[in-house]
């Protein structure tokens, strides 16, 4: 049975009107310094600074929960519906689109964790909770959570303060959370990668298709930038395709199911 194996990266949340946090947009201002994302998502920054992270990161949850998946998203769920157990989908994305497009979460990893959970900031377990529906929506640029909110992201277990589940800039990938062997087992039996996307710019992507290379697999790349295995994927069998996910993937699909 042939597994077709999909990562996606920001690129197909773009069109949906989120953008990149590593952009100007995803400033955050705390006292009188601008702070980038690489500096204030940082298991160290939430540590000396919780509220102000996670009023970032509702900030960010809000602006998620207003977009909608597009035409991308709802190709890779007519795909997952017509091959069922032969679709399976790695994502970087912490925005919650594949699932809402309506996605079987079983066949989805979220290898960068999501952001609408929070877990122990004091790893107790790795118990996942669900952030409250009310803390998110409309959430106003550089608001900070009051006590009572704050309150309400604890550690059901221990009692303490509860973390966004995400992964942090430093911190490293792992099985229980993160699907770390799990991701790099299924690249390992698909038969064929698709990347949708994403820059590489952390560690399992790369890894992906550094599998995928030596496996000899078709990789298949959809960017509107070439990134660093554009030939490789020419010379796999497989292709690179400059543009959008909005554009390329829905026809790429049908393709697929025809």
């Amino acid at each position: 049975m042939e597994l077709v194996l999909f990562l996606t990266g920001a690129g197909i949340s773009a069109e949906s009107g989120i953008p990149t946090f590593r952009g100007p947009e995803g400033y955050w201002r705390v006292g009188s310094r601008n702070y980038r994302p690489t500096e204030l998502a940082t298991f160290a920054a939430f540590r000396e600074m919780p509220s102000e992270v996670w009023g970032w990161y509702l900030y960010r949850r809000g602006i998620c929960l207003s977009a909608e998946p597009n035409a991308a998203h709802e190709a890779l769920v007519r795909l997952e519906r017509a091959i069922g157990e032969r679709f399976h989908l790695i994502t970087q994305n912490v925005d919650g689109l594949h699932l809402r497009a309506g996605h079987d979460p079983k066949r989805v990893y979220r290898i960068h964790g999501d952001l609408h959970s929070f877990r122990c900031m004091e790893d107790c377990s790795f118990d996942v909770h669900p952030i409250p529906d009310d803390l998110g929506p409309k959430w106003e640029k550089g608001r900070l959570p009051t006590a009572d909110e704050l309150e309400r992201l604890r550690c059901k277990h221990c009692g303490a303060l509860g973390r966004p589940h995400v992964l942090f800039f430093d911190e490293s990938y792992n099985e229980e959370l993160f699907y770390f062997e799990s991701a790099r087992r299924k690249a390992f039996d698909a038969d064929a990668l698709f990347v949708v996307g994403t820059s590489f710019a952390t560690n399992l992507p790369n890894q992906l298709a550094a599998i995928a290379e030596t496996r000899g697999i078709p990789l298949y790349i959809i960017d509107p930038e070439p990134g660093p295995y554009a030939r490789l994927a020419e010379a796999s069998g497989g292709g690179y395709f400059q543009g959008s996910a909005v554009e390329l993937l829905p026809p790429l699909i049908e393709r697929e199911i025809d």
